[in-house]
């Protein structure tokens, strides 16, 4: 596991392709502050902390839209990590652009917390650029 983040990241699109309705994954700071993030945004319905045997965990309530009685949508139709380990991207309030013209989000982890790019462009800051999601 060498980036925890993306491997969140990834869980979470396996499992919404698989129409399960539940993740668990190893909690950290920043992976809870991403995850409140979605659920703020209405991309997931709940995030919960569990601790078992001194072992943190997140679980993650995933989001369908119902089409019919027997088809769903998942609320999330792309999440992927922008800045990686080996190579990390940094962006100035300036130059933080709207994603997906205004219909998806991008996280930023600025020096004031973990945020949304219009969040962040409102307050002054910029930071790394960690994911986009739409």
């Amino acid at each position: 596991m060498l980036d925890p983040i993306a491997e969140m990241l990834t869980r979470i699109r396996n499992t919404q392709r698989a129409g399960k309705n539940e993740v668990v994954v190893k909690a950290s700071n920043l992976k809870l502050a991403i995850a409140k993030i979605l659920e703020k945004e209405g991309f997931i319905e709940s995030v919960l902390k569990e601790t078992v045997d001194n072992i943190s965990n997140l679980k993650i309530t995933l989001k369908y839209y119902r089409i019919s009685n027997v088809k769903k949508v998942p609320a999330i139709k792309h999440i992927g990590r922008i800045s990686k380990e080996g190579q990390r991207i940094y962006v100035k309030n300036k130059e933080i652009k709207p994603v997906r013209k205004n219909y998806g989000i991008a996280v930023i982890s600025t020096s004031k917390g973990v945020m949304t790019a219009a969040e962040a462009r409102k307050n002054g800051l910029g930071g790394e650029y960690v994911c986009e999601v739409w």
